[in-house]
Parts: structure tokens; sequence; C-alpha cells
């Protein structure tokens, strides 16, 4: 699927102009990369500029922290990027400086999925460069895309099973305490992670977990028929009653049709 980039305001443009102006003239940047909604052509007036630097981890010039403070004092002062603030009601710019060493990092057993699908896809597949310094990016796409190696994503496919199970499983005893609301934070950090092992399971990146989910599901993954029973899993008539239960029951049955364990 191929998106166009756009920017929703002359703002919005101007600002990342003036960054990739700023950052054209730091030696280690090997790229400037425009993320999120404006990277996809569906940003609006109210969106944020989201952009990310990618630096080298291995060069001994480089300084993140360096370029994180002449970052802010920039942003602090530049009146483009002021200029920005006042495009819409939430528009500000997002900017992240990042070094591409992608690694699993330990999560909490109950608290959803954890970002690492997500900062391979955001930045190596759905971002659009502006700023290119080397060949960092292309390595790095070469090194991630079109997906990680197949032992790394089996074993991966088994965590987010046993965390969206571990979530699931815990439901019925808190409804049975009356923990209604911790209930529910478990069904919907269970769902996020069931759309996780969803896009592990077919070898694609997401973009989000909580949000475009419409879009990804029937347009990415391609699969139209799930997206129609995912809205059904949130509409709760009784809060206080067994209805948590059973929508976590819909979901462990969703996990075994669309994300089974990789031996199955």
């Amino acid at each position: 699927m191929l998106w166009l980039a756009a920017y929703p305001t002359p703002e919005h443009r101007r600002a990342a102009e003036s960054i990739v102006e700023h950052f054209a003239a730091a030696d280690p940047v090997e790229a400037v990369l425009l993320t999120n909604s404006c990277a996809r052509g569906q940003a609006t007036r109210d969106s944020c500029l989201d952009m990310a630097v990618l630096v080298h981890p291995d060069l001994p010039r480089v300084d993140p922290h360096g370029l994180e403070r002449t970052w802010e004092a920039f942003r602090e002062t530049n009146e483009v990027i002021r200029a920005l603030l006042g495009a819409g009601q939430y528009s500000e710019v997002h900017l992240d400086i990042v070094n591409g060493a992608f690694a699993p990092e330990e999560r909490d057993e109950a608290a959803g999925p954890d970002g690492f699908e997500l900062g391979i896809g955001n930045l190596l597949v759905y971002s659009r460069p502006l700023l290119l310094h080397g060949d960092y990016l292309e390595r790095l796409k070469q090194q991630w895309l079109p997906y990680y190696g197949e032992t790394l994503r089996r074993e991966r496919l088994d965590t987010v099973r046993r965390y969206c199970l571990n979530n699931l499983h815990h439901i019925p005893g808190y409804v049975a305490r009356g923990l209604y609301f911790q209930s529910f934070d478990r069904l919907y950090n269970a769902y996020r992670e069931f759309l996780q092992a969803l896009f592990v399971a077919r070898r694609t990146y997401p973009l989000a977990y909580n949000k475009w989910i419409r879009e990804q599901v029937e347009k990415i993954l391609g699969l139209p028929e799930l997206y129609e029973q995912l809205p059904r899993l949130f509409e709760i008539k009784h809060f206080e009653g067994s209805e948590l239960a059973k929508k976590g029951e819909a979901i462990e049955r969703l996990l075994e049709t669309y994300a089974p364990a990789a031996d199955s």
C-alpha cells in the first residue's frame, strides 16, 4: 500500500523544511524522516508534525545528548516552528532522535504490547525521508525488511500470545471479585496484544495498536471480515457483570483463529 506524504497546512510544511535545514548541518545525522500522519498524507490541521532524526549508533562523533540540546534550543527560538503552534488546536512538533538499534525490551506482564515492531515499522516502512546522508537507512532496511528473521518471529509470536492469554485469563477472577475496571484494563491490553500477535503472525509491521485500526486490518492486512468483529468487542451493555469475561473469551477465539501458536 503506497501513501503520498502531504502537509495539511503551509505551517506544517515550513516547519518541516526548517527542521531539515537545521539537521542538515549536523555532522552525525544520517537521515531526517517524516513520520506518522503527514508521512501518509492523512494529517489534518490539528495534527502534530512527527519526525525522526536517525544517527548511527557506532560512530564516535555521535553525541545524541548534544543533538538533543541543540534541537531544544532551536525549537524554542525558531519562529517558523512557533508558527506551527497556531496552525491548529493541537499542532506542534514531535521529534525523536533514534539510532536504529532495534531490540525487544523487557515488558510488564499486564501493561499491553511493547513497541518493538512499531518502532521498526514507523521508521523503516511508513516514514518518508526528507534528508539522507550516507547509506545507514538503506542498510537498516536491508536488515529488517520485509520482516525480521523467522527464529525471532516465532519467539515474538510465542511471547506476545503468552502475555495476551495471561491478561485474558485474569479477567474472570477479577469479574468474580467485582473488579470491573481492572477487568476492562486487562481486556483492552489483551485486545492490543492480539493486534500485535496478528501482525507478527502475518509478518507485517503495524502503524499503531490504538488508532488507524480499520485501515490496518482491512487495507494493510486484507482482513475486512476480522475488522467487522473488533468494534463489537467493546459494545458492552452491562459493565458490572459477566459480559467482560465473555468479551475476553471472544478475543481468545480471535487469537487462536488469526494468530495461532507458531507450531499449530
